[in-house]
């Protein structure tokens, strides 16, 4: 089984960028850019909402804590779960202060509706699979909340989905390890993207970025 440094620990939050253009995340996360749209800024202020640094909450049988710091040495990546969510559970696990067994769900927020792609599911997964690490304990489902519908969605974490992101951070790894950002693959994905105009989509697919950027020198 492979281990990673925590030196070479990725972003969890890029596992949905990756899946939603593996460009994208190329850009934020190796080349360090980065453009704000509506979504971005919507999105930044549901989150600040949540992720309010390690708080704990005792709901009757439930105990809510907020922006809890999650990382995996198997998979390579580190971040925030916006919520977790420990229920009253006699097959769970015990927790620093508290007497009763719980049995932790992450909830994971976001701006919109739920989405057509895995994107969503697959980050979701991975906080799942961080907690597993940290707490040596098994969960089954967790949560995304969409602000747009005002709803929570039960989501299962299966063995499909599991491998999705074991699969795909083995390929962000390899990317990340050769500094390597992929071609513009355009699409009607790119209408909505806040990279649009750092990307190029429509140039870069016809020129190399190289013959872009000796054009403009030129001009």
């Amino acid at each position: 089984m492979k281990v990673y440094n925590e030196d070479d620990y990725l972003m969890l939050s890029g596992i949905q960028h990756f899946t939603f253009c593996k460009r994208q995340w190329a850009l934020i996360h190796i080349e360090q850019q980065w453009a704000e749209n509506v979504r971005t800024v919507e999105g930044e202020h549901l989150h600040r909402r949540a992720d309010q640094p390690m708080i704990r909450e005792k709901r009757g049988n439930k105990l809510v804590v907020r922006g809890l710091p999650i990382h995996s040495s198997e998979l390579g990546i580190t971040g925030i779960c916006d919520v977790v969510e420990f229920m009253q559970d006699p097959t769970g696990i015990s927790l620093v202060n508290e007497k009763e067994l719980y049995r932790p769900y992450p909830v994971e927020y976001k701006r919109g509706k739920p989405k057509t792609d895995e994107s969503d599911i697959l980050q979701l997964t991975a906080q799942a699979m961080c907690l597993e690490e940290m707490l040596l304990c098994e969960i089954q489902n967790g949560y995304l909340y969409y602000n747009e519908i005002k709803h929570r969605v039960e989501i299962p974490i299966t063995t499909y989905y599991r491998d999705q992101v074991k699969k795909q951070l083995e390929e962000m790894h390899q990317y990340f390890r050769k500094n390597y950002t992929p071609k513009v693959k355009a699409g009607p994905h790119c209408k909505s993207c806040s990279l649009i105009n750092i990307c190029l989509p429509d140039i870069m697919k016809k020129r190399s970025v190289s013959s872009y950027i000796e054009g403009r020198l030129i001009e």
